[in-house]
């Protein structure tokens, strides 16, 4: 029976169960229970594993040496559910603290697993959220690299930083306007409308679009913002309409 369908008392009970089995893993430095909870079939245990890990870290600082250590091991084994859960682990540790879990997102970045891969886009974007100093440093460190899935993920990876602070991505963004990969341009001009329809972040996305200089990139990225403030209109700080309105004054009559 999948996690979510026991009952919440009994989900609650798993959880504490599995919280004292990953903290008594780490006290003793061994890593059975670790494993046998990274590598579930269920998502929602594997992911309840990599949170109490997170936590552990945060509250008990005798700790942090081995927890490190055990991630180290477990982002080498062969199952691709135990390298995942790893680097989803130490994503929730470089929420504040992203020195010491830097070389395992490298790592996981090129690992053979889409999976792995896809764990280190998802802590990009939860640590970049809270701690984009450095995660953007690092993010910026491949904007360029010669692998054209690389670049695409790194500019996915950055995307929830910019729906607060797009001012932090937007420069980044821009490096990327001239790639010549049309998977890559089209992540961009996705990210671009993501970041463009929460409250006061349009004006911004639109002046640092008038400094680009790709016309056709920021033709679509115009469109998909358009239509992201139809396709969010429950979310957005404006209508589809005011969007519209806003683009043609302060980006065709100015630009």
């Amino acid at each position: 029976m999948g996690f979510y369908q026991l009952s919440k008392e009994v989900r609650q009970q798993k959880v504490a169960e599995m919280n004292r089995a990953i903290f008594d893993d780490l006290q003793l430095g061994h890593d059975d229970q670790l494993i046998t909870y990274f590598s579930d079939e269920d998502t929602y245990i594997r992911k309840t594993a990599y949170l109490a890990v997170g936590k552990i870290y945060k509250t008990k600082k005798v700790l942090q040496s081995a927890i490190l250590r055990v991630l180290e091991v477990l982002a080498e084994y062969a199952n691709e559910k135990i390298r995942q859960t790893a680097i989803n682990a130490a994503g929730e540790i470089g929420i504040i603290n992203f020195a010491p879990i830097e070389h395992l997102m490298e790592k996981g970045l090129f690992d053979a697993h889409h999976s792995v891969r896809n764990a280190v886009i998802g802590s990009i974007k939860k640590m970049g959220e809270k701690n984009p100093e450095p995660v953007l440093a690092f993010a910026k460190r491949f904007l360029h690299h010669e692998d054209k899935e690389i670049r695409r993920e790194i500019c996915h990876g950055i995307e929830l930083r910019g729906r607060t602070h797009p001012q932090d991505i937007l420069p980044l963004l821009k490096e990327l306007e001239h790639d010549k990969t049309a998977r890559v341009r089209n992540t961009l001009v996705h990210v671009l409308g993501q970041i463009s329809y929460k409250k006061d972040c349009l004006a911004t996305v639109i002046l640092h679009l008038k400094t680009w200089e790709n016309e056709d990139v920021v033709k679509k990225a115009l469109d998909e913002i358009i239509d992201v403030h139809d396709r969010y209109k429950d979310f957005s700080a404006l209508t589809q309409k005011q969007a519209k309105d806003y683009i043609d004054l302060h980006y065709f009559q100015n630009h």
